[in-house]
Protein backbone atom coordinates (compact mmCIF):
# COMPACT_ATOMS: atom_id res chain seq x y z
CA UNK A 1 0.00 0.00 0.00
CA UNK A 2 1.13 3.53 0.33
CA UNK A 3 -0.11 5.81 3.42
CA UNK A 4 2.63 8.50 3.45
CA UNK A 5 4.84 10.60 0.58
CA UNK A 6 6.27 13.38 0.17
CA UNK A 7 6.59 16.57 -2.15
CA UNK A 8 9.60 18.90 -1.73
CA UNK A 9 10.74 19.67 -5.21
CA UNK A 10 10.62 22.91 -6.71
CA UNK A 11 7.63 24.82 -8.42
CA UNK A 12 9.69 25.19 -11.60
CA UNK A 13 10.73 21.63 -11.22
CA UNK A 14 7.24 20.34 -10.64
CA UNK A 15 6.05 22.56 -14.02
CA UNK A 16 9.40 20.94 -15.94
CA UNK A 17 8.60 17.31 -15.46
CA UNK A 18 5.37 17.24 -15.97
CA UNK A 19 5.08 19.97 -18.64
CA UNK A 20 2.77 22.47 -17.36
CA UNK A 21 2.92 25.97 -17.60
CA UNK A 22 1.15 27.06 -14.35
CA UNK A 23 3.81 27.16 -11.24
CA UNK A 24 2.21 26.52 -8.28
CA UNK A 25 3.06 27.77 -5.31
CA UNK A 26 3.95 25.34 -2.74
CA UNK A 27 5.38 24.79 0.21
CA UNK A 28 7.78 21.55 0.74
CA UNK A 29 5.69 19.07 2.25
CA UNK A 30 7.92 15.77 3.98
CA UNK A 31 4.61 13.63 5.85
CA UNK A 32 1.61 13.73 3.55
CA UNK A 33 -1.06 11.54 5.26
CA UNK A 34 -4.62 10.50 4.16
CA UNK A 35 -7.21 13.13 3.92
CA UNK A 36 -4.98 16.29 3.31
CA UNK A 37 -5.08 17.97 0.16
CA UNK A 38 -2.66 16.92 -2.64
CA UNK A 39 -1.19 17.76 -5.84
CA UNK A 40 -2.79 16.00 -8.68
CA UNK A 41 -1.93 16.74 -12.56
CA UNK A 42 -5.53 16.04 -14.86
CA UNK A 43 -6.80 16.81 -18.00
CA UNK A 44 -8.17 19.76 -18.70
CA UNK A 45 -11.23 19.00 -20.88
CA UNK A 46 -11.52 22.09 -22.56
CA UNK A 47 -8.39 22.77 -23.44
CA UNK A 48 -6.83 19.26 -23.73
CA UNK A 49 -4.07 20.05 -22.37
CA UNK A 50 -2.32 18.69 -18.57
CA UNK A 51 -3.51 20.56 -15.18
CA UNK A 52 -2.40 20.83 -11.70
CA UNK A 53 -5.23 20.32 -9.31
CA UNK A 54 -5.76 19.96 -5.44
CA UNK A 55 -7.26 16.78 -4.61
CA UNK A 56 -8.31 14.98 -1.41
CA UNK A 57 -6.54 11.91 -0.66
CA UNK A 58 -9.03 9.12 -0.12
CA UNK A 59 -11.82 8.54 -2.43
CA UNK A 60 -15.26 9.28 -1.93
CA UNK A 61 -17.41 7.21 -4.73
CA UNK A 62 -20.04 9.76 -6.19
CA UNK A 63 -22.82 7.22 -4.64
CA UNK A 64 -21.37 7.26 -1.20
CA UNK A 65 -23.69 8.11 1.11
CA UNK A 66 -20.83 8.44 4.08
CA UNK A 67 -17.83 10.37 3.46
CA UNK A 68 -15.97 8.79 6.00
CA UNK A 69 -15.54 5.69 3.41
CA UNK A 70 -12.20 7.67 2.20
CA UNK A 71 -10.33 6.74 4.77
CA UNK A 72 -10.45 2.99 3.70
CA UNK A 73 -10.06 4.41 0.04
CA UNK A 74 -6.53 5.63 -0.13
CA UNK A 75 -5.47 3.05 -2.09
CA UNK A 76 -6.98 0.84 -5.18
CA UNK A 77 -5.39 -2.52 -6.28
CA UNK A 78 -4.14 -2.28 -9.76
CA UNK A 79 -5.36 -6.06 -10.47
CA UNK A 80 -9.16 -5.78 -9.63
CA UNK A 81 -9.82 -1.70 -10.18
CA UNK A 82 -11.39 -2.14 -13.20
CA UNK A 83 -14.08 -4.60 -11.20
CA UNK A 84 -14.74 -2.96 -8.22
CA UNK A 85 -17.68 -1.07 -7.36
CA UNK A 86 -15.92 1.56 -5.87
CA UNK A 87 -13.38 2.43 -8.38
CA UNK A 88 -14.22 0.88 -11.79
CA UNK A 89 -16.01 4.09 -13.30
CA UNK A 90 -13.14 6.26 -12.37
CA UNK A 91 -10.41 4.01 -13.72
CA UNK A 92 -12.64 4.46 -16.55
CA UNK A 93 -13.36 8.15 -16.93
CA UNK A 94 -11.24 10.48 -13.75
CA UNK A 95 -7.65 9.41 -14.38
CA UNK A 96 -5.26 11.47 -12.68
CA UNK A 97 -0.95 11.64 -11.78
CA UNK A 98 -0.66 12.19 -7.99
CA UNK A 99 2.37 13.95 -7.64
CA UNK A 100 5.44 13.23 -5.03
CA UNK A 101 8.81 13.38 -4.50
CA UNK A 102 9.23 9.88 -2.20
CA UNK A 103 6.91 7.34 -0.56
CA UNK A 104 7.18 5.94 2.80
CA UNK A 105 6.65 2.23 3.96
CA UNK A 106 6.96 0.15 7.34
CA UNK A 107 9.21 -2.99 7.90
CA UNK A 108 8.26 -5.34 10.60
CA UNK A 109 11.38 -5.62 12.48
CA UNK A 110 11.34 -7.70 15.76
CA UNK A 111 7.90 -6.98 16.83
CA UNK A 112 8.85 -2.96 15.84
CA UNK A 113 8.14 -1.24 12.59
CA UNK A 114 10.72 0.39 10.95
CA UNK A 115 9.71 3.40 8.11
CA UNK A 116 11.70 3.53 4.90
CA UNK A 117 11.85 6.36 2.24
CA UNK A 118 11.81 5.42 -1.01
CA UNK A 119 12.23 7.61 -4.46
CA UNK A 120 13.45 7.47 -7.78
CA UNK A 121 17.21 7.31 -8.17
CA UNK A 122 17.68 10.63 -9.52
CA UNK A 123 15.61 12.59 -7.12
CA UNK A 124 13.44 13.50 -9.38
CA UNK A 125 9.43 14.49 -8.99
CA UNK A 126 7.02 11.19 -10.31
CA UNK A 127 3.51 10.51 -11.11
CA UNK A 128 1.93 8.28 -9.07
CA UNK A 129 -1.28 6.10 -11.36
CA UNK A 130 -4.44 7.33 -9.47
CA UNK A 131 -8.08 7.88 -9.60
CA UNK A 132 -10.56 10.76 -9.03
CA UNK A 133 -14.05 11.35 -8.27
CA UNK A 134 -16.83 14.40 -7.43
CA UNK A 135 -18.85 13.88 -4.45
CA UNK A 136 -21.62 15.75 -3.62
CA UNK A 137 -23.24 15.37 0.13
CA UNK A 138 -27.03 15.06 0.50
CA UNK A 139 -26.64 19.18 2.01
CA UNK A 140 -25.09 20.38 -1.32
CA UNK A 141 -21.12 19.90 -0.37
CA UNK A 142 -18.89 19.45 -3.01
CA UNK A 143 -14.94 16.96 -2.59
CA UNK A 144 -13.16 16.12 -5.03
CA UNK A 145 -11.17 12.94 -3.80
CA UNK A 146 -8.61 10.72 -5.21
CA UNK A 147 -6.92 7.12 -4.50
CA UNK A 148 -3.13 5.92 -5.07
CA UNK A 149 -2.94 2.67 -7.31
CA UNK A 150 -0.97 0.14 -6.02
CA UNK A 151 0.84 -2.99 -7.72
CA UNK A 152 3.14 -5.75 -6.25
CA UNK A 153 6.08 -5.13 -4.76
CA UNK A 154 9.50 -4.88 -6.87
CA UNK A 155 13.12 -6.13 -5.48
CA UNK A 156 13.79 -3.42 -3.90
CA UNK A 157 10.68 -2.89 -1.79
CA UNK A 158 10.00 -6.72 -1.41
CA UNK A 159 11.63 -7.07 1.76
CA UNK A 160 9.72 -4.03 3.45
CA UNK A 161 6.18 -4.81 2.06
CA UNK A 162 4.15 -6.98 -0.55
CA UNK A 163 3.25 -4.24 -2.38
CA UNK A 164 4.24 -0.62 -3.89
CA UNK A 165 2.55 2.32 -5.42
CA UNK A 166 2.28 2.29 -9.17
CA UNK A 167 4.78 5.11 -10.51
CA UNK A 168 3.60 6.00 -14.60
CA UNK A 169 7.22 6.29 -16.67
CA UNK A 170 6.56 9.95 -17.92
CA UNK A 171 6.34 8.63 -21.89
CA UNK A 172 2.93 7.36 -19.98
CA UNK A 173 1.55 10.11 -19.07
CA UNK A 174 -0.74 11.03 -21.85
CA UNK A 175 -2.53 7.72 -21.89
CA UNK A 176 -3.15 7.84 -18.52
CA UNK A 177 -4.05 11.10 -18.61
CA UNK A 178 -6.73 10.77 -21.81
CA UNK A 179 -10.09 10.20 -21.06
CA UNK A 180 -11.14 8.92 -24.52
CA UNK A 181 -9.50 5.71 -23.54
CA UNK A 182 -11.58 3.37 -21.45
CA UNK A 183 -10.14 -0.21 -22.46
CA UNK A 184 -8.02 -2.17 -19.77
CA UNK A 185 -6.50 -3.56 -22.10
CA UNK A 186 -4.98 -0.45 -22.71
CA UNK A 187 -4.11 0.58 -19.25
CA UNK A 188 -3.15 -2.26 -17.52
CA UNK A 189 -0.35 -2.80 -18.69
CA UNK A 190 1.22 0.38 -17.50
CA UNK A 191 0.13 -0.87 -14.15
CA UNK A 192 3.55 -2.55 -13.42
CA UNK A 193 6.47 -2.44 -10.68
CA UNK A 194 8.22 0.52 -11.48
CA UNK A 195 12.28 -0.67 -12.40
CA UNK A 196 14.06 -1.74 -9.31
CA UNK A 197 17.47 -0.54 -10.49
CA UNK A 198 15.88 3.46 -11.12
CA UNK A 199 14.44 3.30 -7.41
CA UNK A 200 16.71 4.15 -4.12
CA UNK A 201 15.45 3.70 -0.41
CA UNK A 202 16.97 4.06 3.12
CA UNK A 203 15.58 3.58 6.42
CA UNK A 204 14.56 6.97 8.48
CA UNK A 205 13.68 7.96 11.74
CA UNK A 206 10.26 7.02 13.59
CA UNK A 207 9.16 10.43 13.78
CA UNK A 208 7.75 10.01 10.38
CA UNK A 209 5.31 8.14 11.98
CA UNK A 210 3.43 10.72 13.09
CA UNK A 211 1.29 13.06 10.30
CA UNK A 212 2.08 15.86 12.75
CA UNK A 213 5.77 15.91 11.93
CA UNK A 214 6.15 17.18 8.55
CA UNK A 215 9.62 18.38 8.34
CA UNK A 216 13.35 17.32 6.81
CA UNK A 217 14.32 15.06 9.35
CA UNK A 218 11.16 12.54 8.06
CA UNK A 219 13.50 12.17 5.00
CA UNK A 220 16.90 12.09 6.97
CA UNK A 221 18.58 8.53 6.56
CA UNK A 222 19.27 6.38 9.70
CA UNK A 223 21.10 3.46 11.07
CA UNK A 224 19.58 0.71 11.67
CA UNK A 225 19.85 -0.92 15.41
Amino acid sequence: MCGRFTLTSSEQGLAEVFKIQDVLDLNPRYNIAPTQSVVTVLHHPETQKRMFNLLRWGLIPSWSKDPNIATKLINARSETVAEKPSFRSAFKKRRCLIVASGFYEWQHREGKKQPFYFQLEDKQPFGFAGLWEHWLSPDGEEIDTCTILTTSANELMAPVHDRMPVILKPEDYDLWLDPQVQDPKMLQPLLQPFPTEAMTSHPVSTIVNSPRNDTPECVVPVGLA
